[in-house]
Protein backbone atom coordinates (compact mmCIF):
# COMPACT_ATOMS: atom_id res chain seq x y z
CA UNK A 1 0.00 0.00 0.00
CA UNK A 2 1.10 3.58 -0.62
CA UNK A 3 2.26 5.35 2.57
CA UNK A 4 1.01 8.95 2.59
CA UNK A 5 3.53 9.88 5.29
CA UNK A 6 6.37 8.88 2.97
CA UNK A 7 4.92 11.12 0.26
CA UNK A 8 4.55 14.14 2.52
CA UNK A 9 7.99 13.58 4.05
CA UNK A 10 9.47 13.45 0.54
CA UNK A 11 7.79 16.75 -0.31
CA UNK A 12 9.03 18.45 2.85
CA UNK A 13 12.57 17.07 2.64
CA UNK A 14 13.12 17.84 -1.03
CA UNK A 15 11.73 21.39 -0.84
CA UNK A 16 14.21 22.22 1.90
CA UNK A 17 17.11 20.41 0.22
CA UNK A 18 16.48 21.83 -3.26
CA UNK A 19 16.75 25.37 -1.91
CA UNK A 20 20.37 24.62 -0.94
CA UNK A 21 21.47 21.85 -3.31
CA UNK A 22 20.99 20.82 -6.91
CA UNK A 23 17.67 19.15 -7.67
CA UNK A 24 17.93 15.38 -7.49
CA UNK A 25 15.62 12.38 -7.39
CA UNK A 26 17.16 9.51 -5.41
CA UNK A 27 13.88 7.63 -5.00
CA UNK A 28 12.61 4.44 -6.63
CA UNK A 29 9.23 3.12 -7.67
CA UNK A 30 6.18 5.18 -6.84
CA UNK A 31 8.17 7.67 -4.77
CA UNK A 32 10.40 8.36 -7.79
CA UNK A 33 7.27 9.42 -9.68
CA UNK A 34 6.11 11.50 -6.71
CA UNK A 35 9.49 13.26 -6.59
CA UNK A 36 9.45 13.90 -10.34
CA UNK A 37 5.97 15.44 -10.15
CA UNK A 38 7.01 17.50 -7.13
CA UNK A 39 10.10 18.74 -9.00
CA UNK A 40 7.89 20.22 -11.72
CA UNK A 41 5.85 22.07 -9.07
CA UNK A 42 9.09 23.33 -7.50
CA UNK A 43 10.39 24.62 -10.84
CA UNK A 44 7.00 26.08 -11.72
CA UNK A 45 6.77 27.88 -8.38
CA UNK A 46 10.13 29.56 -8.87
CA UNK A 47 9.43 30.56 -12.47
CA UNK A 48 6.22 32.19 -11.28
CA UNK A 49 8.27 34.11 -8.70
CA UNK A 50 10.40 35.49 -11.52
CA UNK A 51 7.33 36.49 -13.53
CA UNK A 52 5.91 38.40 -10.54
CA UNK A 53 9.11 40.34 -9.96
CA UNK A 54 8.69 44.06 -10.72
CA UNK A 55 12.27 44.24 -12.03
CA UNK A 56 11.78 41.80 -14.91
CA UNK A 57 11.42 43.12 -18.43
CA UNK A 58 8.91 42.04 -21.04
CA UNK A 59 11.37 39.80 -22.91
CA UNK A 60 12.22 37.89 -19.73
CA UNK A 61 8.53 37.61 -18.74
CA UNK A 62 7.76 36.10 -22.16
CA UNK A 63 10.54 33.51 -21.73
CA UNK A 64 9.38 32.74 -18.20
CA UNK A 65 5.78 32.35 -19.42
CA UNK A 66 6.93 29.74 -21.95
CA UNK A 67 8.86 27.93 -19.19
CA UNK A 68 5.78 28.02 -16.96
CA UNK A 69 3.66 26.51 -19.73
CA UNK A 70 6.24 23.75 -20.24
CA UNK A 71 6.51 22.91 -16.55
CA UNK A 72 2.73 22.95 -16.19
CA UNK A 73 2.38 20.40 -19.00
CA UNK A 74 5.09 18.21 -17.45
CA UNK A 75 3.36 18.54 -14.07
CA UNK A 76 0.05 17.37 -15.54
CA UNK A 77 1.77 14.49 -17.35
CA UNK A 78 3.43 13.50 -14.07
CA UNK A 79 0.06 13.51 -12.26
CA UNK A 80 -1.22 11.07 -14.90
CA UNK A 81 1.87 8.89 -14.39
CA UNK A 82 1.08 8.67 -10.68
CA UNK A 83 -2.46 7.56 -11.43
CA UNK A 84 -1.29 5.14 -14.14
CA UNK A 85 1.06 3.54 -11.61
CA UNK A 86 -1.84 3.05 -9.21
CA UNK A 87 -4.02 1.54 -11.96
CA UNK A 88 -1.22 -0.95 -12.78
CA UNK A 89 -0.85 -1.75 -9.08
CA UNK A 90 -4.58 -2.42 -8.78
CA UNK A 91 -4.49 -4.66 -11.86
CA UNK A 92 -1.46 -6.59 -10.57
CA UNK A 93 -3.22 -7.17 -7.25
CA UNK A 94 -6.42 -8.09 -9.12
CA UNK A 95 -8.40 -5.52 -7.15
CA UNK A 96 -11.72 -4.84 -8.81
CA UNK A 97 -14.01 -2.16 -7.42
CA UNK A 98 -17.31 -3.34 -5.98
CA UNK A 99 -20.33 -2.93 -8.24
CA UNK A 100 -21.59 -0.08 -6.06
CA UNK A 101 -18.15 1.55 -5.64
CA UNK A 102 -18.30 5.30 -5.98
CA UNK A 103 -15.83 7.44 -7.85
CA UNK A 104 -13.96 10.24 -6.09
CA UNK A 105 -14.01 13.77 -7.48
CA UNK A 106 -10.23 13.78 -7.92
CA UNK A 107 -7.60 11.12 -8.37
CA UNK A 108 -4.83 10.29 -5.91
CA UNK A 109 -2.36 11.86 -8.36
CA UNK A 110 -4.25 15.15 -8.22
CA UNK A 111 -4.31 15.03 -4.44
CA UNK A 112 -0.57 14.35 -4.32
CA UNK A 113 -0.11 17.38 -6.59
CA UNK A 114 -2.07 19.54 -4.14
CA UNK A 115 0.02 18.23 -1.23
CA UNK A 116 3.16 19.11 -3.17
CA UNK A 117 1.95 22.67 -3.66
CA UNK A 118 1.05 22.94 0.02
CA UNK A 119 4.58 21.82 0.96
CA UNK A 120 5.99 24.59 -1.23
CA UNK A 121 3.57 27.14 0.19
CA UNK A 122 4.40 26.14 3.76
CA UNK A 123 8.15 26.34 3.14
CA UNK A 124 7.96 29.80 1.59
CA UNK A 125 5.47 31.10 4.14
CA UNK A 126 7.73 29.85 6.95
CA UNK A 127 10.58 31.80 5.34
CA UNK A 128 8.43 34.91 5.66
CA UNK A 129 7.55 34.12 9.26
CA UNK A 130 11.25 33.73 10.10
CA UNK A 131 12.45 36.93 8.43
CA UNK A 132 14.32 39.18 10.82
CA UNK A 133 14.20 42.13 8.41
CA UNK A 134 10.38 42.17 8.18
CA UNK A 135 7.91 43.98 10.38
CA UNK A 136 6.41 42.09 13.31
CA UNK A 137 2.93 42.35 11.74
CA UNK A 138 4.19 40.72 8.53
CA UNK A 139 5.79 37.86 10.47
CA UNK A 140 2.63 37.33 12.55
CA UNK A 141 0.46 37.15 9.42
CA UNK A 142 2.90 34.68 7.92
CA UNK A 143 2.83 32.51 11.07
CA UNK A 144 -0.98 32.50 10.98
CA UNK A 145 -0.86 31.41 7.33
CA UNK A 146 1.65 28.67 8.14
CA UNK A 147 -0.80 27.31 10.73
CA UNK A 148 -3.65 27.32 8.21
CA UNK A 149 -1.52 25.61 5.56
CA UNK A 150 -0.43 22.99 8.12
CA UNK A 151 -4.06 22.27 9.01
CA UNK A 152 -5.03 22.06 5.35
CA UNK A 153 -2.08 19.72 4.73
CA UNK A 154 -3.14 17.43 7.59
CA UNK A 155 -6.72 17.29 6.33
CA UNK A 156 -5.68 16.63 2.74
CA UNK A 157 -3.17 13.97 3.84
CA UNK A 158 -5.90 12.19 5.80
CA UNK A 159 -8.23 12.44 2.80
CA UNK A 160 -5.59 10.88 0.54
CA UNK A 161 -4.94 8.08 3.03
CA UNK A 162 -8.67 7.31 3.20
CA UNK A 163 -9.04 7.49 -0.58
CA UNK A 164 -6.17 5.06 -1.15
CA UNK A 165 -7.55 2.69 1.49
CA UNK A 166 -10.96 2.78 -0.20
CA UNK A 167 -9.51 2.27 -3.69
CA UNK A 168 -7.33 -0.66 -2.64
CA UNK A 169 -10.26 -2.19 -0.72
CA UNK A 170 -12.51 -1.87 -3.79
CA UNK A 171 -14.86 0.57 -2.06
CA UNK A 172 -13.98 3.37 -4.48
CA UNK A 173 -13.34 3.31 -8.20
CA UNK A 174 -10.19 4.91 -9.66
CA UNK A 175 -11.04 6.37 -13.03
CA UNK A 176 -8.47 8.44 -14.91
CA UNK A 177 -9.19 10.60 -17.94
CA UNK A 178 -5.82 10.44 -19.63
CA UNK A 179 -5.25 13.57 -21.69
Amino acid sequence: MIDVREITQLHETTVARWHHEEISNPYEGFLQLVCQQHMFNYLLWHEEDIARSPNVGDVKVAAVKRAIDGYNQKRNDAIEQLDAYLLRELAERKIVPAADARQNTETPGSTIDRLSILALRRYHMQEQADRTDAAQEHREKARARVAIVAEQHRDLSNGLRELLEDIFAGRKRLKVYFQ
